[in-house]
């Protein structure tokens, strides 16, 4: 049974959930995103950025973007404040958290909960290079896997019950190959040692945490080895007793990447809930952690992408929704003004991109009022 707030808010956004697609072109705002995900008891947020390279640097310093995370918002990602490149910047003994600790400070004056983003992100590319030319000394795994384990007990240490779900790792495998990427840790401790530890040691420093893997998993073709090695990673994980909670799925989609990808809005939605369907089977919650829509193979004008966006959007939270095990949905930005695909994936004919809720003036879009539809239409169902 729903309490009597919950169902006086149900039933005055009710009519919301039946407009016609058309009626997104000039949204209403109504109660908050995090609100109406609250009906079917989940948690709507976006990242943020704090200063410190990416395309959502300059976010947090802007008194405008911060108002929307703090009307829309019940969860809070930071850009790249907790990644070892800006936490662990200044060498092997350095830990600078004022970065973190001063968005971490928003979230909470602010009602939102801070998600730890990322214990360990296996990538080469986006690791130190400190930790490259770090001396492994006689004994060269036992000291990567000091390095790891030193690392997570830290920060999971330094933020005890303020942080209580961590992307501990982040994208391990090469969606392009299937196998487990290598980097500068693993070329002394194995891809799967290096993982594991990393889950057991934030285990061990947060035991009320909850621990998440995050991949870049898209129900878009393109990557036929990606779904298939993560699945035998989760097995893996079940089989060795790593503690793993959920699966964090970062949600990019429109365009996948590359020259020969789908076009926008092709799918495979059969086979994304047979992987849908195998991650719960194994006892995993989902979330997804990164979502934006990429309109780069989309017509130029304005209303045309916006709509087609807001489709596209709905179609997919409506997938996603229909699992009572989907938790948080956070946004990877919130608005166009500060968005990583414009500098990643641009479009051809030099346009910015309009792949979040709201556009590059703050004001809000289709895909915001689309983005509530889907919300409230999940409420319903759920029957709370």
């Amino acid at each position: 049974m729903v309490d009597c707030t919950r169902r006086t808010l149900l039933a005055g956004v009710g009519a919301a959930a039946l407009l016609p697609r058309t009626a997104w072109a000039e949204p209403a705002i109504g109660p908050s995103l995090d609100v109406l995900a609250g009906l079917s008891g989940r948690r709507f947020g976006s990242a943020i950025g704090g200063g410190h390279g990416g395309p959502l640097t300059r976010s947090f310093d802007d008194p405008a973007y911060r108002a929307i995370m703090a009307a829309e918002c019940g969860v809070m990602t930071p850009e790249n404040e907790l990644k070892w490149s800006v936490l662990r910047r200044g060498g092997a003994g350095s830990f600078d958290f004022a970065p973190a600790d001063r968005l971490l400070a928003f979230a909470e004056a602010n009602g939102m909960a801070f998600r730890g983003h990322t214990l360990l992100w296996h990538h080469p590319q986006y690791t130190p290079e400190w930790v490259a030319k770090h001396d492994y000394g006689s004994k060269p795994a036992s000291e990567a896997a000091r390095l790891i384990e030193e690392h997570v007990t830290t920060v999971c240490s330094h933020y005890g019950r303020r942080i209580l779900s961590y992307d501990v790792v982040n994208e391990a495998i090469d969606p392009e190959t299937g196998d487990y990427r290598t980097t500068p840790l693993t070329q002394h401790l194995s891809p799967q040692e290096a993982v594991d530890l990393a889950f057991r040691a934030a285990r061990a420093a947060a035991p009320e945490a909850e621990l998440v893997y995050n991949d870049f998993m898209s129900w878009e073709p393109g990557s036929p080895r990606h779904v298939p090695a993560v699945l035998e990673l989760l097995e893996g994980f079940r089989k060795r007793g790593v503690p793993v909670d959920a699966m964090g799925i970062q949600g990019h989609i429109g365009d996948p990447g590359g020259a020969k990808s789908a076009p926008f809005a092709a799918r495979d939605e059969r086979a994304w809930r047979r992987f849908l369907d195998a991650v719960t089977a194994m006892g995993y919650k989902l979330h997804i952690t990164e979502l934006d829509v990429s309109d780069k193979k989309l017509p130029a004008p304005t209303a045309e992408r916006d709509a087609q966006v807001a489709d596209y959007a709905r179609a997919y939270l409506d997938c996603m929704l229909s699992y009572p095990q989907l938790g948080d949905i956070v946004l990877w930005g919130i608005t166009d003004q500060y968005n990583w695909l414009n500098g990643l994936t641009p479009r051809s004919d030099g346009l910015p991109k309009r792949p979040t809720p709201y556009d590059d003036q703050f004001r809000a879009k289709p895909l915001r009022a689309a983005i509530a539809d889907a919300l409230i239409t999940a409420a319903r169902r759920s029957n709370i």
